[in-house]
């Protein structure tokens, strides 16, 4: 059974992990996910945003977390999600993504966005039954990033 639980310390190294695995599969790692898998309180959690830890007997199997946004239109950025693939196809991902949601909405959110790569098809289906749309336009500081969603809440 997966239990979702707020980010404690103890997580910090399977939230680096699980995200790493993901990304360097995929991408390379950049700037920006140093400061925020390197230093999660700091760059995530003391600005406001949170981090949640899907739990599978006990052990972290998948992380989600919401970054306060610097583009005013938006309130978090869900972001650096992950699922290690070993139990990947469990629905891990929609849980986290829901559990994510309504955390935003429970901080106040009114709209979030998040940053992908088409790439990554997996994850964009699932973004999009979770009732994210696709929007263009904003600034990133990815270079992988070539698709944008938006949620209103």
């Amino acid at each position: 059974m997966i239990k979702i639980v707020p980010y404690k310390p103890e997580y910090a190294q399977a939230f680096k992990e699980i995200n790493e695995e993901w990304i360097t599969k995929y991408f390379k790692m950049e700037e920006t996910d140093v400061k925020s898998l390197y230093h999660p309180e700091e760059y995530i959690l003391n600005k406001g945003g949170a981090i949640l830890v899907a739990l599978e007997e006990g052990h972290p199997v998948g992380v989600c977390a919401l970054i306060k946004s610097s583009i005013p239109e938006y309130d978090f950025e869900l972001a650096k999600m992950g699922v290690r693939p070993s139990v990947q196809g469990k629905g891990i991902g929609y849980d986290l993504g829901i559990a994510t949601i309504e955390k935003a909405r429970a901080l106040g959110a009114k709209k979030i966005f998040l940053e992908t790569n088409t790439v990554l098809d997996a994850a964009i289906r699932l973004y999009m039954k979770l009732g994210f749309t696709e929007i263009t336009g904003n600034p990133t500081p990815y270079t992988r990033c070539n698709f944008q969603m938006e949620l209103k809440l």
